[in-house]
Order: C-alpha cells, then structure tokens, then sequence
C-alpha cells in the first residue's frame, strides 16, 4: 500500500504565549485520533508551534483506509428462525443491514445461546476523499479565550491568516473563514518572506531559511545554549525558570539572546520587587553572582537575528529603567504608611457585592482564626501571633507596591510588617496565609501562617457557596478548587485532627441567613473531589478511594491514613476473604433496624462467639482510632473475620421467628457500624 506524508499547518495572528503549546498538542492529538478512528495508519508525527503557527506533520499516512471484515451479531436463534424454520422478519433485517441477504447468515454459541452472524466486509475509501475532515480538527480547536473577527461566525483564539494542507505534494481542498488551503507559508514576520512547501519533509528546513525555527524543542534549545553561553562569558548565574522559559519560547520564532544593565542604586529595593519587574512585566532573566546575589544586569530573548543588536539593548534598558523607577517611588512612598491606616482603608475595598467589603472578610477570618487556635490548642504566644497576622494580613492590598505588583502581594506585606516592627512571627505569616498559592507549592511553615491560611480559604469558600457560587465544569472564576486544595494540603502537613464538618460548621455560621444544612453537604461533596484527587495522585486504588470516602469520616489524615492500610493489605491472599465477609455482614445488615442485641436469645455458639470478639475487638478499635494507630485498628477489624465466616455457615439470619431475626439483623447492624466506621468495605473490589 503506497503511502505519503500529511503536512497541516495553521497561520494565525500573534497567539498568546500561553495558548500555543496546549493548541499545538490539541492539533496533534485530534488529527492523530482522527486518523486511528477512520483506520488509517501512519507513522511518526511531528509537531511544530511558533506564535504565528501551529502545524503538524505525519510520516507515511496510508493512500487508504484499511479494509475492515469482521463478524456482526444479530439476533438469537430463536428469534431469528420461526416454528416453521423459516427466516424471520428480523433475521432479514439483520442481514440486509449488514448489506448481505439472509443466505449469508450463520449461528455461532455464545454464553450457551446460538446467535445469528453474517461476515461482514467493510473496503477501505481512498485517504484524499476523507482529509477534507481535517477542518472540523481545526475550527475544533479549544481556547482559553476566543474572538470573532470581521463578518465571521467562527470564534477562535486569533484571525486565521493561512492554512496549508498538504497530502504528498496534492493540496487538501478547504476553506475557513474565507481562507483557502495551499502550500505558502509565511517567514519570520520582518526577517523572512512567504514560502511555497512542495512537501512536508521541506516544511522545517523552508522555515529555517526564513528565520523561523518550527520546533518549540529545538528553539527552546537554542535559548538554553545561548543563556549558558552569556553566563559562561561573564561568569554569572542565570536562573532558569522553566515558566518564564516556556513563556519566551512561545513569544519569538528566532530567538536571540542579548543582555543589559540598570543602574545598581535600584538593588536596594526587595529582590522580590526587582525580579518580578523583570520576569513578569517584561519577560527578563534576572542575574545573580556566585553567591545568589542579584546583579544589575538581565537578559532578554529577542525575536530576531544579531543585526543591530546593540541598539535593542539600549531600548530594552530604558523600558526596564522607567519601571525600576516606578517601583522606587513606590516603594519609597509606601515607607511612609501606618499599618493600622491600611487595614482600615480596607473597608473600601469590596471583596464581593453580596459577601462585603475586604474589611468584612478580614472580621470574619479574625474571629474563625481565634476559635481555629482553641481548637488546636495553640500556646498563648502562638494565639497572640495569629490574631494579629490575621487582622493586618491583607494591610498590603492598599499599598502602592501592591497596587503596581499584584503579584507581590503577602510577600511585600511581610516585608513591610518586618520593617514597621511587627513579630517576626507575624510578618512571615502575612505572607504564607496565601500559601499553598498553586499546586507545586507547599503549606505554610509557620502555625500562625496555617491557621490564617485556613481561615482565609475557609472564609472565601463559605462565602461564595452561601450565595450559590460553585464551580461547575471549567467554570472556577473565584478558584474555589485551589482554595479547597490549599486546605486539604496544610491539614495533612499539619496534621490536625479536625473533621471537615466541624470546619465548614464554623466557616458558615456568620452566614447565618441560608439553609446550612445544604451549603454544607455541597461544601462536603465538593472537597470529597479535591479529597479523591489527592489519593489518586498517592496511587491509592479507585475502590479503596470510594471505600475510604464512603465511610463518613471526613477528618483527613484518618482518610489518608485508612486508605494507606487498605492500599497495603490489598496485597495479601487473605484480603479478599476479609472483604467479602466484612461485605456480606454490610449488606445483611440493611435490612435491619438497629433493635439491641440480647445474647439470651442466641441459639447457638457461633452467635455468641462472634458476640464476644466483636465486644473486644470493639475496645480495642476505639482505642487504637483514637490514637491514630491506623494499622493496628485494621488488625482488629480483620480478627473478625473467621468469626464471621463461622456464624454464617451455621446461623440463617432471616429466621422464620421474627423475634430472633430482629435480634441477628441488630448484631449485624451493629458489626456493620464498626465495619464502615473504617470504611465502606463493600466498595472494595475483590476477584
């Protein structure tokens, strides 16, 4: 079977940097999918993205479709044949659906029932009559923001400039938006010029020649050779972030590394400050020495060759001197501030039209904190800590640094608490209650810090859930799921033992105009998502998840823990004999209603045995839960289960005595309550 190569290429307006990867892989992935669905094979698959592109190119996609025979199912024998044995009206619907006639049809025996089958043969289409499909994989394309642009109807990131679709040399006829498949391609936007690609091996190299480097690999390559060569030369270090590098690879098609310098007066400003001057307003590498020292020099990745490169440092320097210089007047302006001033000033401030003014939430957050600091019994200094960080923690929201750095905020207002003299305690709890700020980052150290955290995210998810603000689908525009994330990792760093029910309890009771009840369970049902995300991340089993989550018990490091033990035992020959006796016992259970159990009414040893353990091993749990000792409560559930075993081969639970199978529903409903107070066993999947 011949094969050729399939080019797809889409030129767009600027994209912005942080759409083009996730567009590219989408590209990739869709066409790909697109070709196994319709059973066209092909080898590898090349991607390629720039701002201005976004194309992929696929090594030996086959001239067509493979041919398809396989044997299709129809009805049973019975139904297909009458009394008479003559086909019936739906053995020949069956067959003519299957574009065959009923002399086609043969019986085959599965599961112990005949079942008619025809072969059925499927000729593959020729792959140049399909690809025209290709423009549904585009206009398919999801952003994270979207336009539309002139008369069209189509909403899509950026305006669709051109499109190639090559198969071999032929053009894949198809238009979008007005524009037209074919084979030019546009160089680098001032260095380069159109291109005409006669086939997709040519696609990488053309570009090159026009000062475009397609591959996002070898251009982020490229920039990594050039940064170690500028530090090499003067002898600097320049640390990579991997965002900000993933940002500048996106920005340029042929990057050029150049670096400048700014007056050294500006390094007495927060390091904070100077770096996110650079990085975040204009995409720089700050420098440092040996030492971990900033240095006043940056590097800056241009989207273009060494031709007059001198004169791109200057202008580069001039911008970065203008912000340094707002920055210092900031900075100076803010020196002159009173804490207490700020924190009144955010009465101004509204956090949201229906939950108030930041100066409510930061009330709010003071009086949860306090209670949060009872209830894990802090010392009187640790106490003294957190109320003061929590009512000055948002201070820095109304200073001019903030103002000009959103960024910045917590870290500058923990500098800023340190140098107006407040507990060091305090000032670096400013900073970590907005801590964990995203996924790879960690709790806060401090136990002031923690708690504010906690009342902070509390607060905000309380409040939003109590106006019916909840995240639905991709739809998270308080980033509630960060927040509820952010709780679940410091009460696992921490180690506190409080359940999510007492928390949300206190987070919710200054709204005290709704229905708590139901704000609560939505509250429940959304951290259980947030719950279940971190085990599958532990590798925990699905079943063991649900069996853990479906116990009741929503303090965390219990859930963690329990799921760890099931996780562990999982592994031995004897799990599944535990489980299914801890099963059956829950499932029997149901249908009793809780009446006390009389031993006096026990007819034989069996019952009474079973008793006896489960009042032992009952003492023995409750303690070994209550310490934490996880294993070890675990180890006594599972001593039940031979007793188990041996009250059901000799009892019949559902005796004809009404008496007698209330009182055996009532001890299997109270065995089955210490069972699912570890978890849900039924849950748990056996083989």
């Amino acid at each position: 079977m011949s094969k050729h190569d399939l080019l797809l290429e889409l030129g767009l307006e600027e994209l912005p940097a942080r759409f083009v990867t996730d567009a590219m892989n989408q590209l990739s992935l869709k066409t790909t999918n697109w070709l196994k669905e319709k059973n066209i094979s092909f080898g590898e698959v090349n991607v390629f993205s720039t701002p201005r592109r976004l194309a992929v190119q696929i090594e030996g996609v086959a001239a067509k479709q493979e041919d398809i025979e396989e044997e299709a199912k129809g009805p049973a024998k019975k139904i297909a044949l009458d009394g008479d044995g003559n086909w019936s009206k739906a053995a020949v619907g069956f067959s003519r659906g299957q574009g065959a006639s009923v002399d086609d049809i043969f019986f085959k025996e599965i599961g112990g029932i005949e079942y008619a089958h025809v072969q059925k043969f499927i000729k593959g289409k020729e792959t140049k009559e399909l690809l025209t499909d290709l423009r549904e994989i585009i206009t398919g394309l999801t952003f994270p923001k979207n336009m539309r642009w002139g008369s069209q109807e189509l909403r899509f990131a950026r305006p669709i400039k051109w499109m190639i679709a090559l198969y071999g040399q032929e053009v894949i006829p198809f238009s979008i938006t007005g524009v037209q498949t074919g084979k030019e391609t546009r160089g680098h936007r001032f260095l380069g010029s159109d291109q005409v690609i006669n086939h997709s091996s040519e696609y990488e190299k053309s570009l090159l020649s026009q000062f475009v480097i397609a591959s996002p690999v070898k251009r982020k390559e490229a920039i990594l050779t050039q940064l170690h060569h500028i530090e090499e030369e003067n002898k600097w270090n320049i640390p990579i972030d991997k965002d900000l590098l993933e940002e500048v690879t996106n920005l340029v098609e042929y990057p050029t590394a150049l670096f400048g310098k700014f007056e050294e007066e500006y390094l007495s400003l927060p390091e904070e400050v100077l770096v996110t001057t650079m990085k975040e307003h204009q995409r720089y590498f700050p420098v440092k020495n040996a030492e971990g020292e900033l240095l006043p020099y940056f590097v800056t990745v241009r989207n273009g060759d060494h031709n007059h490169i001198e004169n791109v440092a200057r202008g580069n320097e001039k911008v970065l001197r203008a912000r340094l210089s707002d920055a210092a007047f900031f900075y100076n302006e803010d020196q002159k501030l009173v804490i207490s001033d700020n924190v009144k000033k955010l009465d101004k401030i509204v956090f949201h039209e229906e939950l108030g003014s930041t100066g409510d939430k930061v009330r709010r957050m003071t009086s949860l904190s306090q209670i949060l600091a009872e209830r894990f019994s802090v010392s009187s200094e640790e106490k003294t800590h957190v109320l003061r960080a929590a009512e000055i923690c948002k201070f820095d929201l109304v200073t001019h640094m903030v103002y000009e750095f959103p960024e910045l905020q917590g870290i500058i207002g923990e500098k800023y608490a340190r140098a107006f003299g407040e507990a060091e305690e305090v000032a670096a709890a400013v900073n970590e209650h907005y801590m964990p700020r995203h996924a790879e980052d960690s709790a806060p150290a401090s136990t002031a810090g923690a708690i504010v955290a906690l009342a902070d995210k509390l607060d905000t998810i309380a409040g939003f859930f109590s106006i019916g603000v909840i995240p639905t689908g991709s739809q998270d525009p308080y980033a509630l799921r960060r927040q509820a994330s952010g709780i679940v990792q410091i009460l696992l760093a921490k180690k506190w033992t409080i359940s999510l029910d007492e928390l949300f309890d206190l987070a919710l009771a200054p709204f005290n105009e709704i229905d708590q009840n139901k704000v609560k369970n939505e509250m429940l049902a959304f951290f259980k998502m947030r719950v279940k995300h971190v085990l599958d991340e532990k590798k925990i089993r699905y079943d063991i998840i649900d069996a853990v989550l479906g116990s009741g018990q929503m303090e965390l490091t219990a859930i963690m823990e329990k799921a760890a033990v099931l996780e562990d035992a999982a592994k031995e020959e004897s799990f599944k004999g535990i489980m299914e006796a801890f099963a059956r016992v829950q499932n029997i259970s149901k249908k009793g209603t809780g009446a006390a159990v009389n031993p006096e009414l026990f007819k034989n040893k069996e019952e009474q045995e079973l008793y006896d353990q489960y009042m032992q091993v009952k003492d023995d749990y409750e303690a070994n839960t209550a310490a934490g000792e996880y294993h070890a409560a675990f180890a006594a559930l599972r001593s039940l289960q031979p007793f188990i075993q041996s009250y059901f081969n000799e009892t019949m639970v559902m005796a004809e005595d009404e008496v007698l199978k209330n009182n055996r529903l009532g001890q299997m409903k109270q065995l089955a309550a210490l069972i699912e107070s570890f978890a849900n066993m039924d849950a748990v999947i056996v083989k």
